[in-house]
């Protein structure tokens, strides 16, 4: 079997996932791969994790089969190397020498499961199920993020003021004081903040700023460096 290995779902229609093997036993590869073609998933099988890295990732819900020992390095350590390179893909391993220091320490560094040599089939099905719901979950919630960017970066900047101070817990009329503006001029931005946001109560966007990681009067005049200003 070549090192690396493609297939389409058996139903004839392409799989949203995508799952990695990394593994340097070839026979290995080969019944990985028979196995999740068999469920309708398409898999890339590698040799190595230099093959692996140098292979384009898709932005669709993705894990790794790992193996603990690969010729010439560790999967432990190439664990460490992805998470310092900011890949978040869930990673499971599998090991004919593994110990339960090994496994504590994969746990620990964010792996979904730690497999044992030989494994039964269903295990393996279960844990790429589960390392598959995880990672769509992550994909939902950065494609989300990205849409909430998006919209914070429509405001303008009185705009962005206002929603700050409201988020901080700031009534209107407060508000209206500390940027030196008119209440009513308040009620405009504010809504506006509230539209292009597409908040629908002052709890959605509090949740949206959160999320951005505004929750404080950090973009208040003062913070900006810049005068109050009728506006």
């Amino acid at each position: 079997m070549p090192a690396r290995s493609y297939s389409t779902s058996t139903t004839g229609e392409s799989s949203p996932s995508f799952v990695y093997v990394v593994d340097d036993d070839e026979s290995m590869r080969y019944s990985l791969c028979n196995l999740l073609n068999s469920v309708g998933l398409r898999v890339e099988a590698f040799e190595s994790s230099q093959e692996f890295l140098a292979f384009p990732k898709r932005d669709v819900p993705s894990c790794l089969i790992l193996d603990v020992r690969l010729r010439g390095e560790s999967g432990l350590t190439f664990q460490q190397e992805l998470l310092q390179s900011g890949l978040n893909i869930p990673i499971l391993f599998m090991t004919g020498f593994g110990n339960m220091e090994m496994s504590v320490k994969a746990m620990k560094a964010g792996a979904v499961d730690f497999l044992a040599k030989p494994f039964r089939q269903q295990d393996m099905l279960d844990a790429v199920a589960q390392a598959l719901a995880k990672d769509s979950k992550r994909i939902a919630a950065d494609h989300s993020t990205t849409a909430l960017r998006v919209a914070y970066g429509s405001l303008t900047l009185r705009e962005q003021q206002v929603m700050a101070l409201v988020v901080a817990g700031l009534l209107n009329k407060q508000i209206a004081s500390e940027l030196n503006v008119s209440e009513i001029t308040v009620k405009v931005h504010r809504a506006r903040a509230m539209k292009k946001m597409t908040a629908h109560s002052l709890a959605d966007l509090i949740h949206k700023a959160n999320a951005l990681g505004i929750n404080s009067r950090s973009r208040s005049p003062e913070s900006q460096g810049r005068p109050k200003a009728n506006v």
